[in-house]
């Protein structure tokens, strides 16, 4: 699927040329680089209109994972909580790079932001990045009571690669039992690494290509990448079950390679009976709402997923039925 600028709406086109410009890794040593770049500028100074905490908790392999906490600036319990999960393509990212998100839900939900710094595909392949994930949503329903949050609101979101983690992360809690989700938002999710669909077919947008997505599966699955028992853990689009999960909101652009994949989740979940909000943005690449986020289109994107949300924290809750021994 080639894409022409005359595709790109108009107010993403020049983004769009800075952009492919600026990100074209095609190998795992060029994701290697611009990992190491974008660890040293994006965990920049805390911000100082939320509350902002770093926890490290344990990890099943007997290390530690740190977590960023956010908050609102007053003080009090009951709040709902997030398990914020940051994109990358599974190789890059850390949690500090999506305080503007943080800040758009806690303005519209009055919520707590818990956002782990999993480990990349290029530290640890899969199954690393799940369990961290999982991992800090225990410690989120153990520590409910410390964080001042509902254990009966737990939320999951993230975008892109975040969001692909997020789709898995429903999947791997719902078959483990141990803690329910009252609702997720996994944005343009990254879940299919057979790359199927005729948008993730050579297709050449800015920010997020078919050759840095096989590239980045490849990091992320190690010996598992190109097989057919790739698990839905970790890759959510080969999920054949899709009852029992939470309320979902996403959108996608219909520019970008994620677009097939995204659209068939969504029928997907709608044919398991899984209440879902989504819409599709004609001339949009990937993480255009981030890239410009001044656009027409990228501010009806955030309205639409942040009123959902905002909606959501209203009305969507999830009871813990099963006692967890503490941590």
């Amino acid at each position: 699927m080639k894409i022409g600028n005359s595709m790109i709406d108009p107010e993403l086109r020049f983004m769009g040329r800075v952009m492919r410009l600026l990100l074209r890794p095609k190998t795992p040593a060029a994701f290697l680089r611009l990992k190491r770049l974008s660890r040293r500028t994006i965990k920049s100074r805390w911000p100082t209109d939320m509350r902002v905490s770093q926890r490290w908790i344990p990890r099943r392999d007997g290390e530690r994972q740190r977590l960023m906490i956010y908050q609102p600036l007053s003080a009090r319990s009951g709040r709902p909580v997030v398990l914020w999960l940051h994109g990358g393509g599974y190789v890059l990212g850390v949690p500090e790079q999506d305080k503007g998100s943080y800040r758009d839900l806690i303005a519209a939900g009055d919520c707590v932001i818990v956002a782990p710094d999993y480990r990349l595909g290029s530290d640890a392949p899969y199954p690393a990045a799940l369990h961290d994930c999982y991992d800090a949503l225990l410690w989120i329903r153990h520590n409910a009571a410390e964080l001042g949050v509902r254990d009966d609101q737990i939320a999951v979101a993230g975008a892109s690669a975040g969001g692909g983690l997020c789709a898995a992360l429903t999947l791997y809690a719902r078959d483990q039992g141990e803690v329910r989700i009252a609702f997720q938002l996994p944005l343009y999710p990254m879940i299919d690494d057979r790359m199927l669909g005729e948008s993730a077919r050579d297709n050449d947008a800015p920010v997020w290509n078919s050759v840095a997505n096989r590239v980045a599966w490849q990091v992320y699955l190690g010996d598992l990448y190109g097989r057919d028992d790739v698990p839905a853990y970790a890759a959510a689009a080969r999920a054949t079950d899709y009852r029992g999960l939470p309320p979902t909101c996403t959108f996608v652009g219909d520019l970008e390679p994620f677009r097939d994949e995204t659209l068939r989740y969504v029928e997907q979940l709608k044919a398991a009976d899984v209440p879902v909000a989504f819409e599709l943005f004609h001339g949009a690449y990937h993480g255009f709402d981030v890239i410009a986020p001044k656009a027409a289109i990228s501010r009806r994107a955030k309205a639409f997923f942040i009123g959902w949300f905002k909606s959501a924290v209203q009305q969507h809750f999830a009871p813990q039925q099963v006692k967890l021994e503490r941590a």
